[in-house]
């Protein structure tokens, strides 16, 4: 007979292992299933790893430019890729061992180690890494929490060569002579700056006609200019169609040619095309779980699928694909299952950031989204070099852009492109999910000397959007 939980939560990422430490407290008996690395994507081979890679490579960046602020560095900057892999494997690993032993001593929550796959609509059974069932469970509820793992497109010759995924590439101990990224979004961007910054030579791979395709064309546009003038290369209507390995098959060096026909070649080849959910092999048909042709699984406002008594949180629900999404999604689950709330994820205003250097962060609707809406807005933008704390740092690039509904004065969202734009878009974020009116940030008094004091100043010029 299987062993018999009242929840079970299939993956420790940043939604199952908070939400299985509630469901045990509530008083559930409740099991969690990891069958790789505690912790998920973000704690492994996502956003701890890469922003420890961001902040070794912006230290490498404050050294070289150092003498701008009347600070002698003596001797050429270099990077120790191995001390800087060592420095990230030390953080991730206290966030892992952290995750772990905090399920462990959880009260009400066993902890199973191997591949968890649906047998029938209530029951689980759990494999090792040789495949042998090493456990049978059953429950009457079930959280999904499996996340993504990187897409890799079908290129003639890919097959030939050793390439990089954002996971594989963080392995690396020798930095890349030259390092061609195929892509033109977030990882793509932050990993191209983070080994330019290293010293690497980088050039990437763009498939469309600029980069950043979800985000207004000039804040794309402000970004590719100063990633190209600290040396990264771009190629646009760029799509790979054929790799040849240059010394052999298993090389990573290769040859790579575009549709365009113009070839280029990599001492090492990372791809950054996209990432899909980690639902192929969960038995889900078997639960009756429904999966769309891109292995998301659909869910309603309250992250529940199809199946009755099955949740989906994290990156597999199309919902979001960051960090804090996941995060939110076990704050709603938790708050109506076991606080009696009314929490949907429809009422969320979706936030997110790219951690390149300067940052780029946004919340809510671009101006393209607005304008596609047809409805009447007011629009203000404001550059950095208006902002006293940017100056005293050196830092002038990027620009501030709010929009804001005409008839109900409601901020509709709000893109900063600067220094410390990844913190001051929170004094948005708040105003926005608190429902007030941008008067009420227009009116706040913030703190000198910071960015966000010039945030109130960006809605002192607002005007028509026309």
């Amino acid at each position: 007979m299987p062993q018999h939980f009242d929840a079970i939560v299939i993956g420790t990422g940043q939604g199952g292992s908070p939400l299985a430490v509630r469901l045990g407290k509530s008083g559930r008996k409740t099991a969690i299933v990891e069958r790789d690395l505690f912790g998920g994507t973000c704690v492994n081979v996502g956003c701890t790893p890469t922003k420890a890679y961001v902040a070794s490579a912006r230290a490498a960046h404050v050294a070289r430019h150092a003498a701008g602020y009347g600070v002698q560095v003596s001797g050429e900057v270099t990077v120790d890729l191995a001390q800087v892999k060592a420095r990230k494997d030390r953080i991730i690993g206290q966030s892992r061992t952290g995750v772990e032993k905090w399920l462990r001593t959880a009260q009400n929550v066993s902890v199973f180690t191997g591949h968890g796959r649906f047998t029938g609509p209530r029951t689980l059974s759990i494999t090792d890494h040789e495949g042998r069932v090493s456990d049978e469970l059953s429950a009457d509820e079930f959280f999904l929490n499996t996340g993504t793992r990187p897409v890799i497109p079908k290129v003639d010759g890919l097959e030939r060569i050793r390439y990089y995924t954002n996971s594989t590439l963080l392995d690396l101990t020798e930095l890349p002579e030259h390092l061609v990224i195929v892509g033109g979004s977030y990882i793509a961007l932050e990993f191209a700056q983070v080994f330019r910054r290293f010293g690497s030579r980088v050039t990437v791979l763009v498939r469309s006609d600029r980069l950043l395709k979800r985000e207004d064309a000039d804040f794309a546009e402000a970004v590719q200019k100063v990633l190209a003038r600290e040396g990264i290369a771009f190629r646009f209507m760029s799509e790979p169609v054929r790799i040849e390995p240059l010394h052999g098959d298993g090389s990573t060096a290769a040859r790579v040619t575009c549709a365009s026909g113009i070839p280029v070649e990599a001492s090492h080849l990372l791809f950054a095309t996209g990432r899909r959910p980690n639902t192929d092999d969960l038995g889900l048909d078997v639960a009756g779980v429904h999966v769309d042709p891109h292995g998301t699984v659909p869910v309603d406002g309250q992250l529940r699928t199809n199946a009755p008594g099955i949740w989906a949180i994290g990156d597999i629900n199309g919902r979001g694909a960051f960090t804090h999404t996941s995060y939110d999604d076990y704050l709603i689950v938790a708050a109506n299952l076991l606080d009696g709330g009314k929490r949907s994820v429809d009422d969320r205003i979706m936030a997110s950031a790219v951690f390149i250097d300067p940052p780029l962060a946004r919340v809510g609707l671009s101006e393209t989204d607005v304008r596609q809406s047809g409805r009447a807005a007011l629009i203000a933008t404001m550059p950095m070099t208006r902002v006293g704390r940017a100056r005293e740092k050196g830092e002038t690039d990027g620009f501030m852009k709010a929009l804001v509904d005409s008839q109900t004065k409601q901020i509709l969202g709000a893109t900063i492109y600067g220094v410390d734009g990844d913190e001051a878009i929170h004094t948005f974020i708040d105003i926005m999910t608190a429902r007030a009116p941008y008067p009420t940030l227009q009116f706040a008094m913030h703190v000198h000397p910071t960015v966000s004091e010039l945030v109130p100043t960006l809605l002192d010029s607002l005007k028509p959007l026309e």
